[in-house]
């Protein structure tokens, strides 16, 4: 007894400790993660993590004994996320290398009755592998088939499960009697703590130029809203800028009078011939050849005809 009550004083001591010294970490899920999966994960990220599971109950226990001390740290937050076959994965290195192992370290896996099906899974219309013996297995879930070459093959695609919905016990059968592993399981992210924050892993998804693009869409309305009430700003300044020295063009284009900034436009205006493009002259010219050598080869068809003429 007071083996086991040392080391849960153990674990609690080691997990308070990452947590301070970690001030970035991930929450996972470990649903149908084998231990030698779990094993490679941690291979994988030696040097860049640090993997700590632990029963839900010791983790709640840990970090409320551990919340007046650490307030900065917001361990409320962690205890209500604790839930399911979760554990922590404390980032030493950079968070996108981290997830990146943890979203490539997946392996394929049966399906199981009852299991909640994470992906749509169908069978393709083809051969399937198996002896005309099967038959009576298919004609059972009521799946057409046909017999070619001593062989069953599927008349058309069937849909075995929908992502969602719970496995039932025909459709793992059929499935493992075709040899299908269609499901694939690892480490499953499902929340950030970042500096006494938590956040939902779909955070991790929002990229730097997702940021700026999201900033620069704020500055687009800031600078439509400015120049709709005549308030000038950093963001309209510009907008006001052009359009004023657009108008000043448009009224010294009317009356004799230049600055630097229009100069190419009164150019223009004087002499639109000299801003002319040589491949408009070249198409025209092309299209004027073109009626003209159709016109000659006209002529010259009506000359021959002529020469043959038996009345001429």
């Amino acid at each position: 007894m007071g083996k086991s009550k040392a080391s849960k004083e153990a674990y609690f001591a080691q997990l308070v400790d990452l947590i301070q010294t970690c001030p970035k970490f991930l929450m996972v899920t470990v649903d149908f993660v084998g231990s030698k999966q779990l094993q490679e994960i941690r291979i994988a990220l030696r040097g860049k993590a640090q993997i700590l599971m632990g029963k839900n109950t010791m983790i709640r226990t840990c970090l409320r004994n551990s919340a007046s001390e650490n307030e900065a740290l917001n361990f409320d937050q962690i205890v209500q996320a604790v839930d399911g076959n979760c554990g922590f994965v404390f980032v030493t290195g950079d968070m996108d290398e981290v997830r990146q192992i943890l979203n490539d370290n997946k392996k394929p896996a049966a399906a199981k009755a009852g299991v909640l099906a994470p992906v749509d899974v169908s069978l393709p219309a083809g051969p399937t592998g198996l002896d005309p013996s099967s038959t009576n297995f298919f004609q059972a879930l009521n799946i057409p088939t046909k017999i070619v070459k001593g062989a069953v093959e599927l008349v058309t695609e069937h849909m075995v499960c929908k992502g969602g919905s719970n496995v039932s016990v025909s459709e793992a059968v059929l499935l493992a009697k075709m040899g299908v592993k269609p499901f694939s399981y690892g480490v499953k992210i499902a929340k950030v703590y970042d500096n006494g924050s938590m956040f939902d892993a779909k955070v991790l998804d929002i990229t730097d130029d997702f940021v700026v693009g999201k900033f620069m869409d704020g500055v687009k309305n800031i600078a439509a809203i400015s120049r709709e009430i005549g308030i000038p700003t950093e963001a309209s300044l510009p907008h006001m800028v052009s359009n004023g020295l657009k108008n000043l063009a448009s009224l010294c284009a009317e009356i004799d009078y230049n600055f630097p900034e229009i100069k190419q436009l009164k150019e223009f205006l004087a002499d639109p011939s000299k801003f002319a493009s040589a491949a408009p002259a070249a198409a025209e010219a092309g299209g004027a050849a073109a009626p003209a050598a159709k016109a000659a080869a006209v002529e010259e068809e009506e000359d021959d005809e002529v020469d043959f003429d038996l009345f001429g």
